[in-house]
């Protein structure tokens, strides 16, 4: 943890001021703070806390508003509650002008997100999935940064048809969104099978422990039975209230980051002894990418090591984590709701106590452990245990079929038809094609060759991601994924001007500050600010374990180039052997390094002229 200090206040951590002292944390509650009862009655809560102990356990009136057929649309409390059915309602923004001035409902659709822990489908799920797209979506699947599908374009009259071919295939889409325990992330280094095994083993195990237990996603979606009166039921771990914001849980193995570990709320980094067996796991709080413009009381943060649990003991400290940030977790202001921002109020000390209490004994000191990059391993790989995975490069993670392009739905179709393994998604929106008998690589490799699955894959575009934005995303203020293959190519070629076209650079775009993409750890990113406008951030590592620092404001589209070429060709003739770009920009003294959490507000801007 930094050093900085930082003064509490009713609604969250503030920044630090010049010669503010020892740092002050507020004194933990001492029990639950905000019992059922209490909520329901208390004054200066958020909506959402009302409207989460009023709806029958996330039943509110989605049954009634799906018979509405006059409308697109459900009612705005609904919109909330169905985020934890996995969903969101939203529209398309290219059209919203043109139907206003026609006086025309907004063109009102749902993306859907699937609940896949660590990522891992069958054949024969993918195939199910490849027919909902092209069935009830906009004939696109999206490998999200979750490790998880999601489907956009999805209309208000085939949404229970859709859930419907999705649980025909033993797969859901409970908690996938929402204030609950989200998709829960795994590595996926298949060089490490049978580390990867306990790794998706874990995430599989918290993924169903933290699951809500309410019946309302049956009896809404699949005309399930009514619990009469829905008051039998009852939320053994959420309560009525669930979490104060959402909650994001990932697994790693090192070497591999993959999964971000320190961008979320939870992680378990496995310990492995020298047979690539786990023996424990390093367990880390705190990390969160999402921040507001111009409110500096938010920002993101990247996680502690709290400290070390035996395999035996992951589950419960999983559980504990969780349910602390729930009594813990800020209910009034759902900008400052975050584990990350319970942690700054109450110090990781505090916090730590806190969860030893409630699994009955101490977390051990942390052990050593190394990442090398937070990036995929493109290409064959064969594991340990004789199999073979291969891993493409999916732009955006969006998998269809470009003219004159890559034909990613086709292909992975017939690969599907004929594979014997599984696939995997990874963290970074890409596909594996995993468990391969060494007997059927050749064929797989073809189908590759004949749709061009690996087609116009350079390095700095294997290590990049973006959000999906424009146009369905209520929140984006500016491009994403539409727009960053184009600036690809242009830096492409700005690095090949100066010899780095092979070398390994992370960038990553959203269209908002709310991070989904992640480009608050990323070496270069782009946070949306308006039409063809982002802030610029530099300066995260490569391993993801330090966030970066805002180096340019308000950059337009066009200026983007201009910006880092010269970053580049600095970086092309000064850099030390091994040096990653992160890392040379503040060594170099361009930009500051940012040490966590609300130090990421300060000192930004660049230190000197490029």
């Amino acid at each position: 943890m930094d050093d900085h200090k930082p003064i509490d206040t009713p609604d969250g951590p503030a920044l630090d001021t010049p010669g503010s002292g020892a740092r002050r944390y507020d004194a933990p509650p001492s029990d639950r703070p905000i019992t059922e009862a209490e909520a329901a009655k208390a004054a200066g809560l958020a909506h959402n806390e009302h409207l989460k102990i009023a709806s029958g356990y996330l039943r509110g009136g989605l049954a009634d508003g799906l018979l509405k057929h006059a409308t697109g649309a459900i009612s705005e409390d609904d919109g909330q509650l169905v985020k934890f059915h996995g969903m969101y309602m939203q529209d398309d923004r290219d059209i919203r002008a043109e139907r206003t001035k026609k006086k025309l409902e907004k063109a009102f659709s749902f993306m859907i997100r699937l609940r896949i822990a660590g990522g891992v489908v069958t054949p024969k799920q993918w195939l199910a999935l490849d027919e909902i797209a092209t069935t009830y979506a906009n004939g696109t699947l999206r490998a999200t940064t979750r490790q998880t599908f999601q489907y956009h374009g999805v209309i208000k009259s085939n949404l229970k048809r859709t859930m419907a071919a999705i649980d025909a295939v033993l797969l859901d889409t409970i908690a996938a969104c929402g204030d609950v325990n989200r998709n829960v992330m795994a590595a996926t280094n298949p060089a490490q099978a049978g580390a990867h095994k306990a790794a998706y083993q874990l995430a599989k195990d918290i993924s169903d422990s933290l699951l809500p237990k309410t019946n309302a996603w049956r009896e809404i979606w699949l005309d399930g039975e009514r619990v009469v009166g829905g008051e039998d039921e009852v939320e053994p771990v959420y309560g009525k209230t669930y979490l104060p914001r959402k909650f994001k849980t990932v697994v790693a193995v090192p070497p591999s980051n993959e999964v971000d570990i320190f961008a979320h709320d939870l992680g378990f980094i496995a310990i492995l002894d020298k047979k690539n067996k786990v023996t424990g796991w390093n367990v880390t709080v705190g990390g969160g990418m999402g921040m507001t413009h111009g409110e500096p009381d938010t920002f993101p943060r990247t996680a502690d090591v709290m400290g070390f649990c035996k395999p035996e003991d992951a589950l419960k400290v999983a559980e504990a984590v969780m349910t602390v940030q729930r009594d813990w977790g800020n209910r009034k202001n759902r900008k400052n709701a975050r584990l990350k921002y319970t942690i700054e109020r109450f110090g990781l000390d505090a916090f730590r106590s806190e969860v030893e209490t409630r699994i009955g004994k101490k977390l051990g000191a942390p052990k050593p452990f190394t990442f090398e990059g937070n990036g995929d391993r493109y290409g064959w790989v064969e594991g340990d245990d004789g199999r073979h995975h291969l891993t493409l490069y999916v732009p955006s993670g969006r998998i269809k079929d470009v003219e004159g392009g890559p034909q990613f739905l086709t292909g992975l179709r017939r690969i599907a038809e004929v594979h014997e393994g599984d696939f995997r998604l990874t963290g970074n929106q890409n596909v594996i094609i995993a468990n391969v008998p060494a007997e059927k690589r050749a064929e797989i490799e073809a189908l590759v060759d004949q749709h061009a699955m690996t087609k116009g894959a350079g390095a700095l575009r294997r290590n990049s991601m973006a959000c999906v934005a424009l146009p369905t995303c209520g929140l984006a203020l500016a491009e994403s994924e539409r727009y960053l293959p184009d600036l690809l190519t242009e830096l492409e070629e700005s690095l090949a001007s100066h010899g780095l076209e092979n070398d390994e650079i992370t960038i990553r775009s959203t269209g908002c500050p709310n991070g989904c993409a992640r480009p608050f750890i990323s070496e270069i990113g782009l946070v949306g600010r308006g039409p063809e406008r982002y802030h610029l951030y530099l300066g995260a590592a490569f391993d993801g374990s330090r966030l970066s620092k805002l180096y340019r404001e308000d950059v337009t589209a066009g200026e983007i180039r201009g910006v880092l070429d010269p970053l580049f060709a600095a970086y092309a003739k000064d850099r030390q052997a091994g040096e990653r770009f992160g890392d040379f920009v503040i060594r170099a003294g361009y930009v500051a390094k940012t040490t966590n959490g609300p130090d990421f507000h300060e000192r930004t801007g660049p230190v000197k002229a490029a």
